[in-house]
């Protein structure tokens, strides 16, 4: 079991967690995440790693308020247990010094890229980090980013905070003005990923993208996660989460994510209708 030693509200939706898990904090790289199960007759959600303190053996994690599993999860307050929390999984980031790196975010994907933008800082990167949100309302880790950018772009769909537009109009105004990173990581919604990933192909910029099918073991025996890369098929829980952005299948992946919609919709009204007494199990899908 793992304790929630801190909760809170980051913004509409969206929580973070303090836990305590000594172990999975001792060992946890940037670029991997947990699974954990909320109760015996819940289902497991794979939730990336949002920052780790090894010396008090806390973890963070980060996420938004979807469907049945995480809503569940966000009624859960500090002292309260989660039954399993199993991790690190994946592959750790690829971290050495590129010269300058781009990290490219939307939404929760934010807190997500934070542990891999301060460690590209570490290993001596010139750090530039494009965070993308819907609204103002939604802007989350903005200071965090900050500490370890040496620039920070921050957009908003809307255009009520920051700069008006999306992570790649940001993003290929950089590349246009002369930039040549010699890696960009790219977290965030699928089809977000997908055009990152068509900006920096015809620039010819190496684009690390952190995928997020639906998972369940986590460990690849069961295949779930399975997507193709560079015309092969991948396990995203072992072999990745991360690959080479460029030779990912993403049309394919949207399809797949779309697979258990229905059972999500039935299992979210399910557990609405019995204000949280009702323990049907959809499937979430991500990382994050």
């Amino acid at each position: 079991m793992s304790r929630i030693l801190k909760k809170e509200l980051l913004a509409p939706g969206i929580k973070r967690f303090e836990l305590d898990a000594p172990d999975v904090a001792r060992k946890a790289r940037p670029g991997q995440f947990v699974v954990l199960r909320i109760h015996e007759r819940g289902e497991r959600i794979p939730l990336t790693i949002a920052d780790t303190r090894p010396e008090d053996g806390v973890v963070v994690i980060v996420f938004l308020e979807v469907g049945k599993t995480t809503r569940e999860l966000g009624e859960l307050e500090a002292g309260q247990e989660i039954m399993d929390f199993i991790g690190p999984l994946g592959r750790p980031s690829e971290i050495e010094n590129f010269g300058t790196a781009v990290c490219v975010a939307g939404g929760v994907g934010t807190p997500e890229i934070y542990p891999v933008a301060r460690a590209l800082k570490q290993a001596g990167n010139r750090v530039i980090a494009i965070i993308g949100f819907r609204s103002q309302a939604l802007v989350t880790m903005e200071t965090e980013m900050r500490s370890v950018s040496d620039e920070l772009i921050v957009t908003t769909d809307d255009g009520s905070y920051g700069r008006k537009g999306f992570v790649t109009d940001a993003l290929n105004e950089l590349l246009a003005r002369g930039e040549k990173p010699g890696r960009v990581f790219a977290v965030g919604p699928v089809i977000m990923m997908k055009m990152v990933a068509e900006c920096t192909r015809a620039a010819g910029v190496p684009t690390v993208a952190s995928l997020n099918p639906i998972m369940v073991d986590a460990t690849g025996m069961c295949g779930v996660c399975r997507c193709t890369v560079g015309g092969e098929m991948k396990l995203a829980c072992v072999d990745g989460p991360e690959f080479d952005a460029h030779q990912v299948d993403f049309d394919e992946l949207l399809t797949r994510l779309k697979v258990y919609l229905p059972e999500e919709k039935r299992a979210l009204e399910h557990w609405q209708e019995g204000h949280g007494t009702c323990r049907c199990a959809g499937k979430e899908a991500g990382n994050g």
